[in-house]
């Protein structure tokens, strides 16, 4: 038996190293720009990412199993992920994990390794790149997700935000990650780049479209939400969070203000007080540099691009609008529509 394990091993490994030859030989075939932290970006089936990222989606394509329970949460970056990963967790645990419970997991652990990313799981667990854990989150556009998600019946939750808050936040967050003896990005290079397409994971426009293309394509599988509408009106979305997924609210729960208190225990105070979240450091990006707790939570504010506005943004509204003409997706409109 013992033996039959080494060579069992010996054959992954094995495996694992000839996969890693085959990607780096696309990789190598791949057109590059400079990204934003003075990296490169590399495009790949049309959509740009860092080298170890293209590396964790062909891994994940090839290798990872999707379970008959899961749930997938979707996002491009910076759209208010952390967010509803809180939302996702403590509504599909509520029975198990009471939210007044002082051994509730979110006291202890830090809600990315209770709702890890494919992606990034997929680089620090590359021969078994399938999380043990039913909650996944992917900022991996729709076209490149594992075939085993888009066969599956998983229902998947896509949420999106005012692109012009996702560059504003990216911006800021990509600026803390930049090493300290380099000048800082301008926001006019974020836009520039972000305009023309050139941002992880992007382009914006082609992610969410990625998304909603295959939402109509396949009924009641998708659930599209848009981060304003949570944040204007929570109550009635995050009802609908829960249905989605399978886990709705039931009229006694309603009665006693389950959902509210659910809204409350997630939210962006509540997560960034505790003292789980509190840690200096709580992860190590995939370019192998520490991210700490203030780069994540950063603001929670709709139009907070109103804070940095530039005639120039006007462009962007027209490229994104020019992008999605047709698409059958309703406009990227105001927080008040």
């Amino acid at each position: 038996m013992e033996s039959f394990t080494k060579e069992e091993n010996k054959k992954e490994g094995e495996d694992h190293h000839a996969l890693l030859r085959e990607i780096e030989h696309t990789i190598s075939t791949l057109t590059k720009e400079r990204d934003w932290l003075l990296e490169h970006f590399y495009i790949y089936k049309g959509f740009w990412f860092e080298k170890l990222i293209i590396q964790s989606i062909i891994t994940a394509q090839k290798c990872f199993e999707a379970k008959l329970d899961i749930v997938l949460l979707a996002s491009y970056p910076r759209s208010g992920t952390t967010w509803m990963k809180a939302l996702l967790f403590t509504i599909k645990n509520r029975s198990r994990h009471d939210i007044c419970s002082d051994t509730h997991p979110f006291l202890t652990y830090n809600r990315h390794d209770c709702v890890p990313f494919i992606e990034f799981y997929a680089c620090n667990h590359p021969l078994a790149p399938t999380p043990s854990t039913a909650l996944l989150a992917t900022h991996i556009p729709y076209p490149l997700i594992p075939e085993s998600i888009k066969n599956s019946s998983c229902p998947i939750i896509y949420v999106y935000r005012e692109p012009k808050d996702v560059l504003i936040s990216c911006w800021h967050f990509l600026n803390k990650l930049r090493a300290k003896e380099l000048p800082q990005l301008s926001l006019e290079e974020a836009l520039d780049f972000f305009s023309s397409g050139v941002s992880a994971f992007g382009p914006y426009w082609d992610h969410l479209l990625g998304y909603w293309k295959a939402s109509v394509e396949v009924a009641n599988k998708i659930l599209f939400i848009k981060y304003e509408h949570m944040k204007k009106k929570p109550v009635p979305h995050v009802k609908r969070f829960a249905e989605s997924i399978g886990h709705p609210f039931s009229l006694e729960e309603e009665g006693a203000g389950a959902i509210q208190k659910t809204i409350n225990f997630g939210s962006f105070d509540n997560l960034s007080n505790l003292v789980v979240n509190k840690a200096e450091l709580i992860g190590t990006s995939v370019l192998e540099i520490n991210i700490s707790n203030n780069m994540v939570f950063r603001n929670e504010k709709v139009e907070d691009y109103k804070n940095y506005f530039t005639e120039e943004m006007k462009h962007l509204d027209e490229i994104i609008e020019q992008k999605l003409r047709g698409s059958g997706f309703e406009t990227l409109a105001s927080p008040d529509d």
